[in-house]
């Protein structure tokens, strides 16, 4: 029975693998898309979508039948739920892609300007996030996944400096407005990817050392909000 079970968890890693690999593809081909202006490309990642969708069907079923038929415990069932909640957050990423696919589409339909921020920074922190974090999964590599984390700040960072420059070149271009507004979308969509990618490192660390640091931060969140505040009353 245990060699079966460890013969199910090691396909199971396989087709996650596989789906993370098909929606790290969508994401670099949809930025793709947005800086070359093309459209083409833009379309057939919509139509890979459905693809992805079904991946994730498929994953959650072989989730599913190895609780059902091989009962886990301990390290075993909670590698199995895991899954289920990061090939739930790979379908949303696939998602993501579709929609910075779409905008890359009414982008080429208008006429070019430059993009304010540097989207080519923000597409690979935000991708190497989510490669590290499924690297950190199969490997059971905490530090890794830690690392992840912590990476999480500089893309949020680029976001907000991003929200900035577009508000700049918006009130230099007025007329420009949809178009600005658009890019300010897919900044925020890859703030989102980065946001998944610390998800799964998130349950890594929990799977294997029992830690639930995502309360942690938002009570160092909350700690260092508080301190900024009574900074200035005094």
């Amino acid at each position: 029975m245990a060699m079966h079970l460890q013969r199910e968890i090691e396909k199971l890693k396989k087709k996650i693998l596989s789906l993370s690999a098909v929606v790290e593809e969508s994401v670099n081909r949809a930025v793709q898309a947005v800086i070359d202006r093309d459209s083409r490309l833009a379309s057939q990642i919509v139509k890979n979508d459905e693809i992805i969708d079904q991946m994730e069907v498929d994953v959650e079923e072989e989730c599913l039948k190895i609780l059902a038929l091989y009962q886990p415990v301990a390290t075993d069932l909670r590698f199995v739920i895991a899954i289920m909640k990061i090939n739930n957050d790979l379908e949303r990423v696939g998602d993501i892609a579709n929609n910075i696919a779409q905008r890359a589409v009414s982008l080429s339909r208008q006429e070019k300007m430059p993009i304010p921020f540097d989207i080519f920074k923000m597409a690979e922190r935000a991708q190497s996030m989510l490669r590290s974090s499924l690297d950190s999964l199969v490997n059971m590599d905490t530090n890794l996944a830690r690392g992840v984390s912590a990476a999480d700040d500089e893309v949020d960072e680029i976001n907000r400096q991003a929200f900035v420059k577009i508000q700049e070149a918006i009130q230099k271009n007025p007329e420009r407005v949809d178009y600005l507004i658009q890019l300010l979308s897919i900044s925020r969509y890859l703030e989102r990817i980065a946001d998944y990618a610390t998800n799964v490192a998130e349950d890594v660390i929990y799977m294997t050392q029992g830690q639930i640091i995502r309360h942690k931060k938002d009570a160092q969140e909350t700690a260092k909000i508080k301190e900024i505040r009574k900074t200035a009353e005094i």
